[in-house]
């Protein structure tokens, strides 16, 4: 096993994919800080930012994350995020990412989704020239406001469509939103070109994976940790290489099916040879970052080495960039761990 040091500068310098990340949730404490202050005029305390990030289930979380997106008050406090997805993105090692953006609490705020996809695309822009690297934007549909906001977030989508948002995905609160009733939207957003994933089995049962390949086509199940609950759905997610987008982290967090680092899921899924890769849902509140999540695989669950490149070359297998973009990227790495 390799010294914690030693391990992550070595994988920093691993060209990495991530493929389940909120970009809301990329964002920094300076930064909330200064949010707040232009939102209200008066600084955030130390006390009010620990009962921020005092929360101890799903639910909790996501009050706490639309608490966060509630201290917006202009399109141009995204650049405070893009910047600290940024310095993510260098401080990781990230080659290539595909993230989240939820719209929904925005354009209740009075945003225009079409100043908001401009001042996204100006700013991915501006992270391509000065670091090299590409970022994609899955829109998050959402599940928690219901089926009519999430037919109204495609309708923006595609009124204002931008090159740097290839899909749509549906997060939010599971219990409170079913995939099978969100069937029409992925449908429509299929018909019109987009890449469709669905966060599934990460606070239900395994149906609700079932559903989401059945009922929405999901090319990736963001979490599946209950796929562990049913050895049938486990046998048709590797048959299809259907990708499991895994945030350890986040999983044990919940503790709904995770008690533990050491009993999480992903070590049976990789030994039966699923397609699983490694993710940091949203490193700001769950306190971790994607070399993190490695080392805790590595360290907790035994991970070797070699096991850890095949999870990267995972992550580029999984995305949505061409077969010959994946191809160069999984060569990349090879030659860097050479």
């Amino acid at each position: 096993m390799m010294k914690k040091n030693e391990f992550y500068s070595f994988l920093k310098e691993i060209p990495k994919a991530e493929i389940h990340l909120h970009i809301e949730a990329v964002i920094s404490k300076d930064s909330i800080k200064k949010l707040y202050f232009k939102a209200n005029g008066t600084e955030f305390s130390d006390a009010e930012m620990k009962k921020l990030f005092s929360y101890e289930d799903l639910n909790g979380f996501i009050a706490a994350f639309l608490q966060v997106q509630s201290l917006f008050t202009s399109v141009d406090d995204f650049d405070l995020v893009f910047s600290d997805l940024k310095q993510y993105i260098i401080d990781n090692g990230i080659s290539y990412a595909e993230v989240f953006f939820a719209p929904s609490a925005f354009v209740k705020k009075g945003f225009v989704y079409g100043d908001i996809m401009k001042n996204f695309s100006r700013n991915i822009a501006a992270i391509k020239k000065e670091t090299g690297v590409d970022v994609r934007i899955l829109v998050d549909v959402s599940r928690t406001f219901g089926l009519e906001n999430a037919e109204k977030n495609l309708d923006m989508l595609l009124a204002d469509k931008i090159p740097e948002v290839i899909g749509i995905g549906l997060g939010g609160a599971e219990s409170k939103g079913p995939c099978k009733d969100f069937g029409p939207v992925f449908e429509r957003a299929r018909k019109n070109g987009l890449k469709t994933v669905a966060h599934a089995g990460e606070d239900v049962d395994a149906w609700s994976i079932w559903d989401a390949l059945d009922v929405l086509h999901s090319a990736r199940i963001g979490h599946g940790i209950t796929a562990i609950q049913d050895e049938k759905l486990m046998v048709r997610l590797k048959d299809e290489k259907i990708p499991l987008e895994v945030a350890p982290t986040s999983n044990v967090f919940t503790k709904k099916y995770v008690p533990s680092f050491d009993k999480h899921p992903i070590r049976t899924f990789f030994n039966k040879g699923l397609l699983v890769t490694v993710n940091t849902d949203d490193p700001l509140f769950f306190k971790v970052s994607l070399l993190d999540e490695y080392w805790n695989l590595h360290t907790e669950l035994g991970f070797t080495l070699e096991e850890i490149k095949q999870l990267i070359l995972n992550s580029f297998d999984s995305t949505f960039l061409s077969d010959t973009d994946k191809k160069a990227w999984c060569d990349k790495v090879e030659k860097a761990w050479k």
